[in-house]
């Protein structure tokens, strides 16, 4: 019997695996029933509760795939580890929701899917940090709502970026990927700060650096700081790219907001409680010349109040990555990552081989799996 929500693929699977929601594309459900599971997924919108989710897992579940929206921790892991699970992969790259302590106390693999939505996300950071300075949203309002008349000097005036500096907190993967499409795109000097060193990033920037000075250009510059506030007070655009933790949770607060430009741009991307957002709508009431392009938010799906009404903020509903070929990739990748864990498979943790999973090349072996360390899993042989 399939509660009511739910569809049910190959159901003479040896195995069961529930998905709380389904996933687009194919190949995601083809790799769990080529692992011999029976798999059931949630076709509703709604974000489910715990109890619902306990209620799918059941009295035998061989293994779960998870949202972001839910919180996966000592009760889920519970009930999943009594049900017989031995696998677990978050539909995300981020794992904040997670209770990777609790999972790998049951001794469950915990998965997450890395390496597929770089570029998406770090578009998204560059379109919004675009709409932002030169106002797109307003101006699209403007002209719908019948107000347009004709062209004049001061209309919708914005911010010119070229040449300006943009900064990065958080230099991985997604800030590195946005550091360079706005670097290379519109000559910006960069800085950036983060507690590793990016060389790749600071090589690639400086290599761009020459090819404008044999252009007869003058030459761009990348500065790794001490600090986030002092990428916040020399950045004339800021984009956020640090993982959620409790060193991050609002990271940037009422005193760092004072710390930017008057017409600074702030976009995050990564994770909405990293801006203390009360205080953001605050700030930008006070401040009409400062901009922010949000697709997160701290408490999604609200928002605090007075933040949708802001006509200097930009604001997109958690979209980053929503590109067919990144959303289809993270599918095959948390479907890989369970199905490996159920039929014994090592674990790759390679993401220079993430690209091979995506696209049907795949070694035998889990993609990622954040806990593969504690739990003792074997790992992929490089040379194979």
């Amino acid at each position: 019997m399939v509660a009511r929500g739910w569809k049910v693929a190959n159901p003479s699977g040896r195995r069961r695996v529930i998905v709380t929601k389904e996933l687009p594309g194919d190949r995601w459900l083809e790799i769990l029933v080529a692992a011999d599971a029976r798999v059931e997924y949630g076709t509703g919108t709604r974000i489910l509760r715990m109890n619902e989710i306990k209620s799918a897992i059941g009295d035998r579940c061989d293994g779960a795939i998870g949202q972001l929206t839910e919180n996966w921790g000592e009760a889920l892991f519970a009930a999943l580890a009594k049900a017989g699970g031995t696998a677990f992969s978050n539909y995300a790259v981020g794992y904040d929701n997670v209770d990777v302590g609790a999972a790998t106390a049951r001794g469950i693999p915990v998965g997450n899917t890395p390496g597929v939505l770089t570029e998406a996300t770090a578009e998204m950071a560059v379109a919004l940090t675009l709409s932002a300075a030169r106002r797109i949203p307003e101006a699209d309002a403007y002209i719908r709502g019948g107000k347009y008349e004709g062209w004049l000097p001061t209309l919708f005036l914005g911010e010119s970026l070229a040449r300006k500096t943009v900064g990065v907190i958080g230099a991985g993967r997604i800030g590195a990927a946005y550091a360079k499409m706005m670097v290379e795109g519109l000559r910006m000097d960069c800085v950036y700060y983060d507690i590793h060193q990016n060389r790749i990033l600071e090589r690639r920037i400086r290599d761009y650096s020459k090819f404008l000075k044999s252009q007869g250009e003058r030459p761009v510059r990348v500065t790794r700081c001490s600090s986030v506030d002092e990428v916040l007070r020399r950045a004339d655009v800021v984009s956020l790219h640090p993982p959620l933790a409790e060193a991050t949770h609002h990271l940037i607060d009422a005193g760092k907001l004072r710390l930017m430009k008057d017409n600074a741009i702030l976009i995050n991307a990564s994770r909405g409680p990293v801006i203390d957002e009360a205080a953001l709508v605050a700030h930008c009431k006070q401040n009409p010349n400062f901009k922010a392009g949000l697709d997160v938010f701290e408490n999604e799906p609200k928002m605090k109040p007075g933040l949708s009404s802001l006509k200097n903020v930009v604001i997109v509903p958690h979209i980053a990555s929503a590109t067919r070929w990144a959303r289809q990739g993270m599918a095959i990748l948390a479907a890989s990552n369970v199905a490996a864990i159920l039929r014994g498979w090592p674990v790759s943790n390679d993401q220079d081989r993430i690209p091979e999973f995506v696209d049907g090349k795949a070694p035998k072996a889990a993609p990622s799996i954040v806990n593969a360390a504690e739990l003792g899993l074997s790992t992929l042989d490089v040379s194979l």
